[in-house]
């Protein structure tokens, strides 16, 4: 199945096209992901248009951004997005903002076309991750990546998330 798989999955650029189906991806992402970290009321706040509405802004930034989509069979699964550093204290000047993929598509190759998408081969570069999201933990581990003892709580939702940051 795995070799059938990489023949019908493309990897590109997000276009400004993209935004009504990566908002539908991207609300569907976080209720996977968030649904044991943040209350079931906080993530019905959650709306494809709203997050479509926010892709209309991310897909149009700069060459310094990279933000990239996954297709399977011409849908978009997931998404990856990495560009300058946000925080004032970073630790490396560029930042992973983001990798999201439909858990029906964990496990297959995806998310890590995904992540070197956005992040060149031996590029120094920082994250931020939910602490209880231990699949992005190995995920990032098996990328060279290693928790450097950093965390914060950020609003999300009206609620707070505890992340912390992994650094390579």
């Amino acid at each position: 199945m795995e070799a059938e798989l990489q023949t019908d999955i493309v990897v590109r650029p997000v276009r400004d096209v993209d935004a009504e189906a990566l908002g539908r991806v991207h609300a569907t992402c976080w209720h996977e992901t968030y649904d044991h970290l943040i209350s079931k009321a906080a993530l019905e706040k959650i709306s494809p248009r709203r997050m479509a509405e926010l892709w209309t802004h991310w897909a149009v930034q700069g060459p310094e951004f990279k933000m990239f989509a996954a297709l399977v069979d011409g849908e978009i699964v997931g998404f990856a997005g990495s560009g300058p550093a946000r925080d004032k204290d970073a630790p490396r000047f560029r930042e992973l903002y983001f990798i999201y993929l439909l858990d029906a598509w964990h496990g297959t190759g995806i998310g890590q076309k995904l992540f070197d998408a956005v992040i060149e081969v031996d590029e120094q570069v920082y994250l931020w991750v939910a602490d209880d999201n231990p699949r992005a933990h190995g995920f990032y581990v098996r990328n060279g990546f290693v928790a450097d003892g950093a965390s914060h709580t950020e609003p999300f939702l009206g609620e707070t998330l505890t992340e912390v940051r992994f650094v390579r």
